[in-house]
């Protein structure tokens, strides 16, 4: 068995007011396959990219959470990162906690407020694909602090900068990179960006091609909140709003 390395996503899961309506919306916007998890006491559900798990699909499990995508990171020791990262400022919101024949997890925030989840996983996982369609493939987080963050995930999953663009009167996108990979991106929230306005991690996931992405969000009932636009290396990008209100992103060519 080969688990992931720290710091690697391992895992994303939306939280939503409407299961039925999410699972036809991102079944026909990204291609998921989506059925049943199976699991005891509640309706979870597995969003598979052809044979792969890539997502899972929940209700709230507590009133007043507003319909979002996490991500999981993966790591060793699960107890321990969530000690560590609470002694380094962030907030547990679930302790950890055993997912029987998955692993164990724990629910936190990052010292700026940013929601996030690590799992010390069973098995390697495949919901991380760089360039798959329906997979993972980009991270980026919107942070009041985005080089306190960096510094504040350096230290529990050993990222390291990468790259810095400059975006103009918006500030700088600051990349980083795990064991030599770019994963993500970092960058401090502006008046007038897409997204809730608090900080927040958004996934993005691989499109076959942007243009027919958007005419699948738009036709479905889901609102485009960015793009069209090209990034460095000459994908694309859209970041959009799921009919219940969750922000996501698609990465792809044109």
């Amino acid at each position: 068995m080969t688990r992931p390395a720290q710091g690697t996503p391992c895992w994303y899961e939306l939280t939503t007011g409407d299961l039925d309506a999410a699972q036809r919306f991102y079944e026909t916007v990204i291609g998921w396959t989506v059925a049943g998890s199976g699991m005891e006491g509640m309706d979870y559900r597995i969003a598979k990219a052809g044979e792969a798990m890539v997502a899972g699909m929940m209700l709230p499990p507590a009133p007043g959470i507003p319909p979002n995508w996490g991500i999981y990171f993966a790591v060793d020791d699960c107890d321990a990162a969530a000690k560590g990262a609470r002694a380094d400022g962030a907030t547990v919101y679930m302790e950890p906690t055993d997912i029987p024949d998955v692993g164990r997890f724990a629910a936190l925030a990052d010292p700026q407020g940013a929601a996030f989840s690590i799992l010390a996983m069973d098995d390697a996982g495949e919901a991380f694909g760089p360039m798959k369609t329906g997979h993972g493939n980009w991270h980026e987080l919107m942070s009041s602090d985005p080089k306190a963050g960096l510094a504040f995930y350096g230290r529990l999953f050993g990222w390291k900068a990468s790259t810095a663009v400059d975006m103009g009167p918006i500030g700088t996108y600051q990349l980083f990179s795990h064991q030599g990979q770019d994963i993500g991106g970092m960058m401090a929230i502006a008046p007038g960006m897409p997204g809730p306005g608090v900080p927040f991690w958004l996934p993005y996931f691989g499109a076959d091609g942007i243009d027919a992405a958007i005419g699948r969000i738009t036709a479905n009932g889901g609102t485009v909140l960015n793009g069209p636009m090209e990034v460095p290396g000459g994908a694309f990008i859209c970041v959009a709003q799921d009919p219940q209100g969750a922000a996501f992103a698609l990465v792809g060519p044109k």
